[in-house]
């Protein structure tokens, strides 16, 4: 079950650079958000976001400013992902070089 849970919150392809990106900037606006996941569009970082608000990884802020300002953060309980988002990361580097390099010496 807890696996289960776990992929249910990081499974898909946005949610694991959406967390990074904010892990490694900190507070960020939707339309920073947006160049900083690469290849994303507005309407799927948009849902990204809300399920990520769902599960408490992230948090919305809104601004009283005009227009509306709204910022996006790793709440605590998203903070504790940074050991696995770290891990996956390291094991993507290692398994690209792996590959890549396999693919170069064939």
């Amino acid at each position: 079950m807890a696996m289960r849970d776990a992929m249910d919150v990081l499974s898909g392809k946005w949610k694991i650079p959406i967390i990074g990106a904010l892990r490694l900037n900190g507070k960020l606006r939707f339309m920073d958000l947006l160049r900083e996941v690469d290849g994303i569009a507005a309407k799927m970082l948009s849902k990204e976001l809300a399920l990520l608000e769902s599960n408490q990884i992230i948090s919305r802020t809104v601004l009283n400013t005009k227009p509306i300002t709204v910022e996006y953060e790793l709440t605590e309980h998203g903070k504790t992902l940074e050991g696995v988002i770290t891990e996956i990361w390291k094991w993507g580097d290692l398994h690209r070089k792996k590959v890549i390099g396999e693919k170069k010496a064939a």
